[in-house]
C-alpha cells in the first residue's frame, strides 16, 4: 500500500515527533524512578547521542530505546511501503546507536540501553534491573 499523504504532508506530520517526553518511554521511565525514590538522574544532558536520562555521579548513560525507531529484534515490524527508505533509516539508526556506546564507554561511561517493550514488563521488576545497573552488579 502506498502513502496517502504528499511528501510535504508527511514531513510536517513526522516533524511532530518528538525526541523527548515521549509517554510510551520516557515519562514511564520517571515514573519509575519517583515511584522507588531512584534519584540523581537528569535529562537533556548535552553527551555524545543525546542519552534520555544521565546519572553523572556514576557515569550512567540511559536511553529508552522505541522498538519502531530502533529496530527491536522482538517488535519491529517492516512497513510495507516505502521498505527501502525504512530499511536504511532504521539501520542507520541501530549504527549510531553503536557508534554512540562506543564513544560512550572510551569517555568512561556506562551505557544502559532499555527496550520500550520492556516497560511493560512488571514496575518492580523493571526498577531493580536498573537499580542493580546503578550499583554496578
Amino acid at each position: 500500500m502506498s502513502d496517502t499523504l504528499s511528501t510535504q504532508k508527511r514531513s510536517a506530520l513526522m516533524a511532530i515527533v518528538r525526541s523527548h517526553g515521549n509517554v510510551s518511554t520516557e515519562l514511564k521511565v520517571v515514573a519509575l524512578f519517583r515511584q522507588f525514590k531512584i534519584k540523581g538522574w537528569r535529562r537533556k544532558q548535552r553527551l555524545p547521542g543525546r542519552p534520555d536520562f544521565v546519572f553523572s555521579g556514576r557515569r550512567v548513560a540511559l536511553f529508552v530505546d522505541g522498538c519502531f525507531w530502533h529496530g527491536c529484534p522482538k517488535h519491529y515490524r517492516r512497513p510495507t511501503s516505502n521498505r527501502k527508505y525504512w530499511d536504511a533509516k532504521i539501520e542507520r539508526n541501530r549504527k549510531r546507536d553503536r557508534l554512540v556506546n562506543l564513544e560512550l564507554r572510551c569517555c568512561g561511561w556506562r551505557v544502559v540501553r532499555i527496550w520500550e517493550h520492556e516497560l511493560r514488563e512488571p514496575r518492580r521488576a523493571v526498577s531493580k534491573l536498573i537499580a542493580a545497573i546503578l550499583n554496578g552488579c
